[in-house]
């Protein structure tokens, strides 16, 4: 997990506001005092000046009035001596103004040169035009201090209506009074700055009650993330963080808990998918490949990482006829075609879609089957069921139409009638061996049959099958046989081996021309015995060579079926040999013939063992 900035930490930030906040406080209080200490100084400093000025008003009105003589000093004099004694420290000058505009007298001795001169201040003009007072705060260009001027009338207040005789301005020194709200100022920054060191000292211990609970959440949480549940948070108290805490501890046991169910089921589902014989995909909501298992990719001949964020369409080679939103809403299995010129090969993909209560589709389940043994038996059993309604259809055909024909009087004709007999007899007796050809062979498949087994020599028994063909046959073939001298003895069930090796000969002799010769022999070899029958025959096509064994298989049907076969003779005995623990095979090449092979376990034995 990333590293949390410094600035971007919880514990920096609520230490920013909260000493923020007091700062903000502090400024708030700080200006309002300040500013009501100024205004509370500033009008204490003017009060006592204007009292001040009061009695001077006075003083200065009454020798203004008063009626002057040649042995009274002169109002000059007069109003000089009154000022000196009103002048104080925080007065820097006081100054009498009589009605004219002219100055009659100043405290500041330095300034006595204005005495007779015209004044040309603005405020002394408004205070003779509007016979108020008017102030203001200016700055001495001397000193470049603040000094307070105030300009008071002097009204003659005896007549009938009052008369302006004078005016009086003061220039007071009121840059002490914001010296003293510097000093205040300062002080009270000083005080700002230790209770903001206070408060940043309580603020980081305030913040680190809260951080610290959070810290140790976030500190289990990676933990949690990496699979450790082993951790717990401390919890430091039972308030609101508290039970947080104690809350984030049960989060962590009830997820231990979930994981060690889930990552159980994870191993069961891994467990039942790998030994699973059919094949499993699952995809996610755009259809691309999440989960596959060996199975399925076995069956689609690749490898799981090949299949992995494909489309499943796109891996059972369906895109082209189906989108993944056809395949949502199919219900019915799909056969999925890979077969090739060498051999079948079909899958069956049963869908299921998974999706939340709401209705939300989450994915695809595609289940494969491999059912081409099952589609093969399917054709083989549809084409076994044709095979025997048709044979036994036709010689029925033929029966009931040779019956019918006797019915209707056909048996009194002595030339017709045992014609029609013989061949009634002969499809009945067609039929018979039909039937119990599919018996055996219905034996052979339900395993309801026993061998009885016992011990020949097998070039005596070979021979003696032989020589009863060679007696009874009836056509112009020749029998060459290509015997060992030495004995060699098999266990077998004679019958069935007599049935096998009659049915062979049999086929032999039916497709022997006039004059050709069929063959007989066998040679030794790893301790089976490999049989041999060969004919000069019309040969079996290459490609049709392997399917000769198949049930009512013909090359020619048209043909066999002339000559009175049933096409069952060498599937019955391929299953008679298999169980004999042998393997039967055919080699042949058209218009040369054709040889029968099948290998049996033998013995050798000495004839004196046996004796």
């Amino acid at each position: 997990m990333q590293k949390v900035g410094f600035f971007k930490s919880i514990h920096v930030k609520l230490v920013l506001i909260y000493v923020l906040l007091i700062i903000i406080a502090i400024q708030i209080i700080g200006l309002y005092f300040s500013q009501k200490l100024e205004e509370n100084l500033i009008d204490n400093f003017q009060s006592s000046i204007e009292q001040r000025i009061d009695l001077v008003e006075y003083s200065i009105r009454e020798e203004l009035l008063k009626q002057r003589d040649e042995t009274m000093p002169t109002i000059e004099v007069s109003l000089t001596t009154i000022l000196r004694e009103f002048s104080t420290g925080d007065l820097n000058e006081i100054r009498v103004i009589d009605s004219r505009n002219r100055v009659l007298a100043t405290s500041d001795l330095n300034n006595q040169l204005l005495v007779g001169q015209k004044s040309n201040d603005d405020i002394i003009k408004k205070a003779f035009t509007t016979e108020d007072s008017f102030e203001k705060i200016a700055l001495d260009q001397n000193t470049q201090n603040r000094v307070w001027l105030l300009a008071t009338p002097i009204l003659d207040t005896m007549g009938p209506d009052s008369e302006v005789i004078g005016a009086i301005y003061i220039e007071s020194d009121i840059e002490k009074i914001f010296d003293q709200m510097d000093e205040i100022n300062q002080i009270f920054a000083i005080g700002t700055i230790m209770s903001l060191v206070i408060t940043v000292v309580l603020g980081i211990l305030v913040a680190r009650t809260i951080t610290r609970p959070i810290s140790d959440m976030r500190r289990q949480a990676q933990a949690m993330a990496k699979g450790n549940f082993s951790r717990k948070v401390r919890v430091y108290g039972t308030d609101e963080i508290g039970q947080l805490a104690i809350a984030f501890n049960n989060l962590t046991n009830r997820l231990q808990e979930s994981q060690s169910t889930t990552e159980g089921e994870r191993r069961k589902l891994a467990s039942v998918l790998s030994n699973m014989t059919d094949g499993v995909i699952a995809t996610d909501r755009r259809g691309r490949i999440i989960l596959i298992n060996e199975p399925a990719a076995r069956l689609l001949h690749m490898s799981q990482e090949e299949t992995l964020n494909r489309p499943v369409a796109s891996v059972l080679g369906i895109e082209d006829e189906y989108s993944f939103e056809d395949l949502i809403y199919m219900k019915e299995p799909l056969n999925l075609d890979f077969s090739t010129d060498e051999a079948p090969y079909i899958l069956r993909a049963n869908f299921s879609v998974t999706q939340k209560e709401t209705g939300f589709v989450n994915g695809l389940i595609t289940v494969l089957h491999d059912i081409t043994e099952q589609e093969k038996n399917d054709m083989e059993r549809r084409e076994f069921v044709a095979n025997v309604s048709h044979e036994l259809r036709t010689p029925l055909t033929t029966m009931r139409s040779y019956l019918d024909a006797l019915a209707e009087g056909a048996w009194r004709e002595e030339n017709i009638a045992p014609h029609f007999l013989n061949v009634t007899q002969t499809e009945t007796e067609r039929m018979i061996r039909l039937v119990n050809d599919l018996l055996n062979l219905s034996k052979m498949d339900s395993q309801e049959y026993e061998l009885n087994f016992e011990l020949v020599e097998f070039n005596k028994f070979f021979e003696r099958i032989i020589e009863r063909f060679e007696m009874s046959k009836s056509q112009n073939v020749d029998f060459i046989r290509l015997l060992p001298e030495t004995s060699y003895f098999v266990e077998v069930d004679t019958d069935k081996l007599t049935q096998v090796i009659d049915n062979i000969i049999s086929n032999a002799i039916k497709y022997s021309p006039d004059g050709g010769n069929i063959r007989f022999g066998f040679t030794v070899h790893d301790n089976m015995l490999k049989v041999m029958i060969s004919d000069d025959g019309m040969g079996i096509p290459k490609e049709n060579v392997g399917r000769i064994f198949d049930r009512f298989y013909r090359v020619d049907r048209a043909r066999a079926r002339s000559m009175g076969g049933s096409g069952l003779g060498l599937a019955i005995a391929q299953e008679m040999i298999e169980a004999h623990g042998g393997k039967i095979w055919a080699e042949s090449e058209e218009g040369a013939g054709t040889t029968i092979f099948f290998t049996l376990p033998y013995e050798l034995d000495e004839v004196g063992d046996w004796e």
